[in-house]
């Protein structure tokens, strides 16, 4: 492990966590914990293998749980992840229910999911993780062949463009597959471009989605951007073929 990855670095709330141990594995087992956080993006399998580590030397601290199972999501171990949040909650520690849920649909259980968003902590969630928990039930639904249930869960208030909030981009984008596979395909294009609109980082593709989309079925929505436009105009004098529906979570998407 390169050298500036030290104990410090962990953050203060987690390294209170660690107290409990004796202070040489502490500090070892902090260590992992930094190289998971600055691994898990780009090299899961890596940041799984600390993970695993530390798991295996401090597994009766809740937050060691709670990582390794965030890191096991991320790295596409299904299972492995549910095993682990399941533990950091009957510890007392976080579960991240959202990613509990699409870890089970990935694993093909889309009523487990669902059941997940009924559980008690459902109802505690901060917005942020209660709207990813609507996203992956809303996968689930389409999963089971429930397309208008998929479009109706997803019509909250929260979908809002007018918001300015991290996850109206993916809501949107998820109300527009849900929208699609109900056979909806001009809402569809709507709610792709609210995507395109509020996604100031770029992080989706929900623009080409509304283009394809509408190349697909001879339509050009009246609310593009003229850059929209333009891009459908070449999109129209070319043959573009139908791509696979995007992923509406982190995981089997997630």
């Amino acid at each position: 492990m390169p050298d500036d990855i030290t104990p410090e670095l962990l953050d203060q709330e987690a390294r209170r966590a660690l107290r409990g141990l004796p202070k040489d594995l502490a500090d070892m087992v902090a260590r992992h914990l930094v190289a998971v956080g600055e691994l898990v993006d780009d090299e899961p399998e890596a940041a799984l293998a600390h993970a695993r580590f530390a798991r295996h030397r401090a597994s009766r601290v809740a937050m060691v749980r709670e990582a390794s199972g965030l890191a096991a999501y991320h790295a596409g171990e299904w299972a492995e992840a549910l095993s682990e949040l399941r533990a950091s909650r009957r510890m007392g520690g976080d579960g991240h229910l959202p990613v509990m849920a699409d870890a089970e649909r990935a694993l093909g259980r889309p009523e487990r999911a669902i059941e997940l968003s009924r559980s008690p902590e459902a109802r505690d969630l901060e917005p942020e993780e209660a709207v990813e928990l609507l996203i992956v039930v809303s996968g689930a639904r389409r999963d089971l062949g429930e397309a208008d249930a998929a479009v109706v869960g997803l019509q909250v208030p929260e979908l809002d463009a007018s918001r300015d909030e991290p996850w109206v981009p993916r809501l949107f984008y998820a109300y527009a597959e849900a929208l699609q596979a109900a056979g909806r395909t001009d809402d569809a294009i709507r709610a792709f471009l609210e995507a395109a609109g509020t996604d100031l980082d770029g992080e989706t593709d929900a623009e080409e989605r509304a283009i394809m989309l509408g190349a697909g079925e001879g339509v050009v929505a009246a609310e593009a951007e003229p850059g929209i436009a333009e891009a459908q105009d070449d999109a129209d004098e070319t043959d573009v073929d139908e791509t696979d529906a995007h992923d509406d979570t982190a995981g089997p998407t997630a």
